[in-house]
């Protein structure tokens, strides 16, 4: 320990480094997961997109076990798409220890899709989701809807949430196209619009785009939680977040390790993703750190953090700014960090190469405690 938390200088740094280096090819080599030999292959993306288990499933598809520089503390969960670039993958989980990848579909966990990667060193065993479990298709979720969904939309869950919203002039185009035609051909090009923008049927041969409330309901946050900013910032906020049931079913191992609360880093912490899925499964957060750029999300984040939480929270803005010693300056003020968390999207992403700095650079403050 002393030696991976050691804050390094000149030839002991490269040395150790080195050593690293060898630890990590050692545990791909020996491991016999099949995440071995990712140095040289593309990470492939499973189908069904399922994580190492779900809630229906009894136990974990895999045992894992952890290369030594990726055994906490600090526990950490960096998220990121799932279908990034080629090749993106790898070099992401190389940032990681070489840790494999966990990818999820969030539609196992609500009525939309969203597909993720997970990369952490959490725990899979004695997972427990959410209660009560999400209602799984559109039509639970919004029974209202199927009275005008046409037999000839197959759809059950949404496509994809996302931040861009159909004009007025395309639906309204939909609208005229359909009562002007039945023609099979016209109806697949709908259903392909329709899947592209989230469209859902509210009267005959009528489209609209979900409200942000919906959204807010399929992504697992209290009702309003983004209510107060203009409509196009709250689908935006609200494209990038976390799917909370998903996060909350990986992060539920903490609630019996930290009975007294936790202590958090959250980085590009958006709206709050992380913070309302560690509240939903009733761990208390003793402090958050939050970094996070958009002011429209720090708002949102602060309006709920004051209505629903006690802990200390800490807003920064820039994550530039959270140099090392900015990082040794809040461990010693609150203590060890016990959760880094954070998302990415792509693999240019700036929290993608400041995320392991921060990680060592918060083990290094915590060594020397």
């Amino acid at each position: 320990m002393d030696r991976c938390f050691d804050s390094f200088g000149g030839r002991k740094k490269a040395r150790l480094m080195e050593e690293s280096k060898k630890r990590r090819m050692q545990y791909a080599q020996g491991s016999g997961s099949s995440f071995a030999g990712s140095h040289d292959e593309p990470t492939r993306i499973p189908d069904p997109m399922v994580g190492f288990n779900l809630p229906s499933d009894r136990k974990p598809s895999m045992t894992r076990m952890l290369p030594e520089q990726a055994v906490g503390p600090p526990f950490f969960y960096f998220q990121n798409v799932a279908r990034a670039p080629r090749g993106a993958w790898t070099t992401i989980s190389k940032k990681f220890y070489d840790i494999q990848p966990e990818f999820v579909d969030s539609k196992y966990f609500c009525a939309a899709s969203r597909e993720s990667g997970y990369i952490h060193n959490l725990p899979i065993e004695n997972r427990e989701a959410l209660l009560p479990f999400p209602l799984k298709t559109v039509f639970d979720a919004f029974p209202h809807y199927k009275k005008w969904w046409p037999s000839w939309d197959p759809r059950r869950q949404l496509n994809c949430l996302q931040a861009s919203v159909a004009t007025a002039k395309l639906t309204d185009q939909i609208q005229r196209t359909l009562a002007r035609s039945g023609n099979p051909s016209v109806q697949k090009h709908v259903v392909d619009e329709c899947k592209t923008w989230d469209l859902v049927w509210v009267g005959k041969n009528k489209v609209a785009q979900l409200e942000p409330d919906e959204m807010e309901s399929l992504l697992g946050f209290p009702r309003d939680h983004t209510r107060g900013v203009v409509k196009t910032e709250r689908y935006k906020s609200l494209a990038n977040s976390f799917q909370v049931d998903t996060v909350a079913y990986h992060l539920s191992v903490l609630r019996d390790m930290f009975p007294n609360g936790v202590n958090v880093l959250s980085l590009s912490t958006g709206i709050g993703g992380g913070e309302v899925a560690l509240h939903r499964l009733g761990i208390r957060m003793r402090t958050v750190v939050s970094v996070e750029e958009g002011e429209t999300n720090r708002r949102i984040f602060e309006g709920w953090w004051d209505q629903t939480q006690t802990g200390k929270l800490v807003q920064i803005a820039n994550l530039k700014s959270l140099t090392n010693e900015r990082i040794a300056s809040l461990v010693g003020r609150f203590g060890c960090f016990d959760l880094v968390i954070g998302g990415s999207q792509g693999e240019q992403s700036a929290l993608l190469y400041d995320y392991p700095r921060i990680l060592d650079a918060i083990k290094s403050a915590m060594a020397r405690m």
